[in-house]
């Protein structure tokens, strides 16, 4: 039988769970002609959403993921270049005509796909205006919509970047903009700072946890035809140990499921799982914590506690050092906050509690 549980990559089809309240929230933004800002922390399943609420539509979509450019110019040409993946070369070359700096296009000889740059030397804003311009005026046709993913690092590309985003976007009438990001103090600050450019400037939308019903009905329905048996203990103890986050509950259930097929022990399955998920990736761990300073290294080792908070549990250290703290590792990604702050990854919560012992 074909393990039914998929992580990694973008999740669709059989393999996508629920999450039909933000389908409807997305359908409805992108039919209008407001923009979205969709927050969460890594691996929550906001790309996978996206492409799910986009897929099927007939208008155009651009999506680019911000971590893959280091400046303006890289940017611009990469928007370019998604273009020419729409349109064929012969329309786009018409429509190009206002551009104030020409582009040089040449094949990759490896991939056989158009590669795309501007001179050395030029504006880098006049190149993106012209870009986004050239976007806006195939858009009078079909309303086109631009994915943004991890939005935050504009913040980085380059000084007074978001200024003249803004100064753009606001402008246009024939684009719809879903910004993603993963840093949610950073897309705060972006979004929801008075002072920021893009104060305010589309629909905020926050992707929490998958609620454990729904999680319970997916491995329910999916786990039957394999344990029926152990149905219920099983998938109760994947998501006590993952508390529904998506990622981890996706690979967990696939981590049980080959087990189960290889007709090992059932007893404490999920456990034995656990333990060979945690040591499969004990080298990567262990040079995550040889980079920490002592102090994120204590707080971390607070978290894996439960119940026990780092703000009650000083033992010296001052609170603004603890907030400090857990500010830099959310930052990093091995911090969320939920109703409290936790470990985003359970397997690492669990080495690090290991160590303690």
């Amino acid at each position: 039988m074909k393990n039914p549980f998929k992580f990694g990559t973008v999740v669709e089809g059989e393999f996508f769970t629920d999450r039909e309240k933000e389908l409807q929230m997305l359908a409805q933004t992108i039919n209008s002609e407001n923009h979205l800002v969709l927050i969460s922390p890594r691996r929550f399943g906001k790309t996978s959403l996206v492409c799910k609420a986009l897929k099927g539509l007939s208008r155009p979509v651009i999506m680019i993921n911000l971590q893959s450019v280091t400046n303006t110019t890289e940017l611009a040409a990469l928007l370019l270049k998604r273009l020419f993946k729409l349109y064929p070369f012969e329309k786009l070359k018409h429509v190009m005509n206002h551009f104030r700096f020409i582009p040089t296009f040449s094949v990759n000889p490896m991939t056989e796909g158009i590669e795309i740059s501007f001179q050395p030397g030029c504006d880098n804003n006049i190149v993106l205006e012209d870009v986004l311009t050239l976007i806006e005026k195939l858009g009078e046709r079909n309303r086109f919509i631009v994915v943004l993913d991890e939005f935050q690092e504009i913040i980085s590309l380059e000084k007074d970047l978001d200024k003249h985003l803004r100064s753009i976007m606001q402008m246009q009438r024939h684009v719809n903009y879903i910004f993603l990001g993963s840093q949610e103090s950073m897309m705060e600050e972006i979004f929801e700072k008075k002072k920021s450019p893009f104060y305010h400037f589309g629909i905020l939308m926050r992707l929490p946890k998958i609620p454990y019903e729904d999680f319970t009905r997916y491995l329910t329905e999916r786990f039957t035809p394999l344990c029926p048996s152990l149905l219920e203990p099983t998938v109760q103890d994947i998501l006590s140990f993952t508390s529904c986050h998506p990622y981890y509950t996706q690979q967990l259930a696939f981590q049980v499921w080959n087990m189960l097929e290889r007709q090992e022990p059932e007893a404490n399955i999920v456990q034995h799982a656990v333990e060979e998920l945690t040591q499969l990736h004990d080298f990567d761990y262990e040079r995550m914590w040889m980079a920490m300073n002592k102090t994120d290294r204590h707080i971390l080792m607070l978290l894996t506690q439960k119940g026990k908070s780092p703000f009650n549990a000083q033992r010296g250290i001052p609170t603004s050092t603890v907030f400090s703290a857990l500010k830099r590792l959310s930052r990093q990604g091995y911090v969320i906050k939920n109703e409290s702050y936790e470990i985003d990854d359970p397997f690492f919560s669990r080495w690090i509690y290991n160590r303690s012992l």
